[in-house]
């Protein structure tokens, strides 16, 4: 199949190109890219008035599936990755049971493959069970086919397996992906530890819970050699660490959420379950921070940490509600809403920070609109302005405090290895 490219805005950081171009696709791959392509194609997609980027990776996403299919499974995950303009996700490993065998590993490849809607990586659990106590055979799930290790969910508290971990990802060159949750800080706590808390009467999670666990990550990074990523950052304290652990040659990363930088304490409406995730949403002052990070690229990436839960879970006060927030519908409208058009990061930043960096985390070559590269691309339309209604959505997770927000700008194509995987095609 060729498909044809007209007119778009091609953002592509791997050569710093941000201008309108044509781009050509044969056989899976980008064979052309030029500012006019008079060819033959198979489909011919008008992307005037669009971004046309390298395909959304996502390093951050819970597909409950092995174990818990209720709330997401690995098809209904992939479309609703597909629809958000992801052709990569990786799975972090809390499912059950736990990605910390090979046999769970190649599960999870396998059914993504037969599903074919975008590249599901899994990550492999950092100790057996995740229970803390004895690191899984990182070698032999990297062979299996995992991209990074992680106990996402909560971290690994005793500090000497952790470090022997991280010196094992280290020498077989294998991310780490950090949780920072330090849980004897938790203490119960449900929203972030403040005024809000105390007006709603629940308790609260203060910025030490996660600051004390990334900095403790950071150093056993630089002690280890291993190559870090943090998670879900949320704290203007975790942006100041990156930094400074950026300037000491540490191979240090980190990502924030769009719900981190879309909303603050202060949006919290009331007692509603759709408002608890982990880490909770802090104060303005920590907001202002994470998007300030982005802004200078301390802070690298932007993933979802899309969590999704049946309605019975959260329709539930902030005590008993589950955390979690999906987050793969409505990534790129609460990016470009929130930080492109108010000017806080750049079309290109966003196309860095949404595929090109989270490439270069996992070591891969994907993330490009490089000519010879494999076809991945999403197609966005800046300026489509519409309502979030959960009721739109693929995925199973309907959990989000997002519903009605208006925003702007909306998926039209997704495309994996030369595949038209996703097309909005109602507004053409």
């Amino acid at each position: 199949m060729t498909i044809l490219i007209k007119n778009g805005r091609v953002l592509n950081p791997a050569e710093n190109i941000d201008r309108i171009m044509d781009i050509y696709v044969e056989n899976g791959v980008i064979t052309e890219k030029a500012e006019s392509i008079e060819r033959v194609a198979d489909e011919v997609i008008e992307a005037e008035g669009c971004y046309v980027m390298p395909g959304l990776i996502d390093l951050h996403v819970h597909f409950r599936d092995p174990g818990q299919t209720y709330k997401e499974d690995i098809e209904t995950g992939s479309r609703a990755a597909a629809k958000g303009g992801f052709t990569t996700v990786c799975c972090m490993p809390n499912t059950k049971p736990v990605t910390d065998n090979v046999d769970t590993v190649k599960y999870i490849v396998d059914k993504s493959g037969k599903t074919g809607l975008t590249n599901v990586l899994p990550v492999g659990a950092v100790t057996k069970r995740m229970e803390g106590v004895e690191i899984t055979d990182i070698e032999e799930l990297k062979k299996a086919g995992i991209c990074a290790i992680s106990e996402d969910g909560k971290s690994v508290m005793n500090s000497g397996v952790y470090r022997k971990a991280m010196k094992e990802a280290a020498r077989l060159n294998v991310p780490v992906m950090a949780h920072c949750e330090d849980i004897n800080l938790v203490e119960g706590g449900v929203i972030n530890l403040g005024s809000k808390s105390e007006e709603l009467g629940v308790k609260g999670i203060s910025n030490a819970v996660e600051d004390v666990i990334a900095l403790r990550d950071i150093l056993l990074a630089r002690e280890t050699g291993a190559t870090l990523h943090l998670c879900h950052c949320s704290t203007k304290d975790s942006v100041e660490m990156v930094k400074q652990a950026k300037a000491e040659g540490i191979k240090v990363t980190a990502e924030v959420c769009p719900h981190h930088f879309s909303l603050c304490t202060d949006d919290i409406t009331g007692n509603d379950g759709n408002f608890k995730m982990n880490p909770p949403l802090r104060t303005r002052e920590d907001m202002e921070a994470l998007i300030k990070g982005l802004q200078e690229d301390v802070m690298d990436v932007i993933s979802t940490d899309h969590a999704p839960h049946s309605a019975e879970e959260k329709e539930r006060d902030l005590e008993h509600a589950l955390f979690g927030i999906v987050g793969l519908e409505t990534s790129v409208a609460l990016t470009i809403t929130n930080l492109v058009k108010p000017g806080y990061i750049t079309p290109l930043q966003m196309a860095a920070k949404m595929s090109y960096n989270p490439a270069r985390v996992l070591g891969s070559d994907k993330g490009t609109l490089n000519e010879g590269a494999v076809a991945d691309i999403t197609i966005i339309n800046p300026d489509k302005k519409y309502q979030i209604d959960v009721n739109t959505f693929v995925s199973k997770g309907r959990n989000t405090p997002f519903d009605g927000y208006r925003v702007s700008g909306e998926v039209q194509y997704t495309i994996l290895g030369g595949k038209i995987v996703y097309a909005n095609k109602i507004n053409e």
